[in-house]
């Protein structure tokens, strides 16, 4: 059964860090490329960051700089650095395959606000 969880969200003020870490648990994980996406109130879930089994990442051009995907292939996890984080920031953050697979945690939330 695959599982998905995600934590480390939490209400920060601009220009702060949160550190975002996903279990995964059955094979979604292994050898597969890893993704975090984030949904805003209102807007489709878009992929903001990923990294292929081998440590290659990809970045939205939003967070270019600032985010910084990692993994432990070891212990099925999948890391997100958040940093000199913006209002906009704001979403709910999940972990999935990339491209996504049908299976969803139930998403952390990150609040950047003042």
């Amino acid at each position: 059964q695959v599982q998905l969880v995600e934590s480390g969200g939490g209400l920060v003020q601009p220009g702060g860090s949160l550190s975002l870490s996903c279990a995964a648990s059955g094979s979604i994980a292994s050898r597969n490329t890893m993704g975090w996406y984030r949904q805003a109130p209102g807007k489709p879930r878009e992929l903001v960051a990923s990294i292929t089994s081998g440590g290659n990442t990809n970045y939205a051009d939003s967070v270019k700089g600032r985010l910084t995907i990692s993994r432990d292939n070891a212990k099925n996890m999948v890391f997100l650095q958040m940093n000199s984080l913006k209002p906009e920031d704001t979403a709910v953050y999940y972990c999935n395959r990339a491209p996504a697979s049908p299976y969803w945690g139930q998403g952390t939330q990150v609040t950047v606000s003042s």
